[in-house]
């Protein structure tokens, strides 16, 4: 079920509920945004109903337990909570925590990373790295928060390979068109993109798709916008921390990324270190001689 959507099932299934399935239905749609971040037991009380009835909720909007019901209403905030309400609710939450900001900031990032893996397809993920690999040209684009995870990327791969595209994210969609105006059949785009989703990135996936490239999608959910025009898709776990968004997750899988395609191109590699050092120690680029002995 689509995030967007559910807030219209609840409301179109409201006549047929029970006395306290109502009840629920209610509070959820008067506080959906504080709603996503409580336990079953804790949303029935706060709405008056058992934690049994929630349950039985869950089940009668279509899904096979509460988790699945709150993960949708935890992505519905994350796209439509303006960065004041998202400072709210997370202040909100860390009030109400026993643990201290850095515990529970690294607690919960550990567990996106271990969510990630448990979920993430394999056999995607090496698919990926194939037709990177394979690729006549690698067209990347991230706007916004996501810019940081795209010139990451971007600047790995580019030792790698030499067909790389970084898409200037700063640029005005006209702009972003002009930058992947020659993408093909044989090229690949990889967009990334996380909620709330960069309508830059989507625009440039769909015109890639279009172009018969194969499109690779970085991002949270099966049910984001990029999803529709990607060929491949590597989902990992974003979520909100205050008005920023935690993508450790999605650096994790851009570094396994980089690391596998490293090893599919373990000799081109190796010679554009090689020299690259060279021209580093040539050129004094760092504080420091490559062979120099610390010990």
């Amino acid at each position: 079920m689509f995030e967007q959507d559910l807030l219209k099932n609840i409301e179109s299934k409201m006549q047929k509920l029970s006395k306290g399935q109502k009840k629920l239905a209610s509070f959820i749609l008067e506080n959906y945004e504080k709603a996503a971040f409580m336990t079953a037991a804790k949303l029935g009380k706060q709405a008056g109903v058992s934690e049994s009835t929630v349950v039985r909720f869950a089940n009668e909007m279509g899904y096979d337990g509460y988790p699945k019901l709150q993960s949708d209403l935890e992505t519905l905030i994350k796209t439509k909570l303006t960065a004041v309400q998202r400072m709210e609710v997370s202040a909100e939450q860390m009030s109400k925590s026993d643990k201290d900001v850095l515990t529970n900031i690294l607690e919960k990032d550990a567990e996106r990373i271990k969510t990630t893996l448990a979920s993430l397809d394999k056999n995607v993920f090496k698919d990926c790295v194939k037709k990177i690999v394979e690729a006549k040209k690698v067209y990347i684009i991230g706007v916004r928060s996501a810019n940081a995870l795209s010139s990451f990327l971007a600047f790995y791969l580019n030792l790698m390979i030499d067909n790389v595209v970084y898409v200037n994210s700063s640029s005005a969609t006209a702009e972003v068109f002009e930058q992947t105006l020659r993408i093909e059949e044989g090229d690949v785009l990889i967009g990334i993109s996380f909620p709330r989703y960069s309508r830059r990135t989507i625009k440039a996936m769909e015109y890639a798709y279009n172009k018969k490239a194969t499109t690779i999608a970085i991002t949270d959910s099966i049910y984001s916008p990029l999803i529709q025009f990607a060929t491949n898709s590597l989902i990992a776990r974003s979520d909100m921390v205050s008005f920023i968004d935690s993508l450790v997750a999605p650096l994790s899988v851009i570094n396994a990324l980089l690391v596998a395609i490293s090893i599919a191109k373990k000799d081109e590699t190796i010679r554009t270190l090689e020299s690259l050092e060279n021209i580093w120690s040539e050129y004094q680029v760092y504080n420091y001689k490559p062979q120099e002995n610390y010990f």
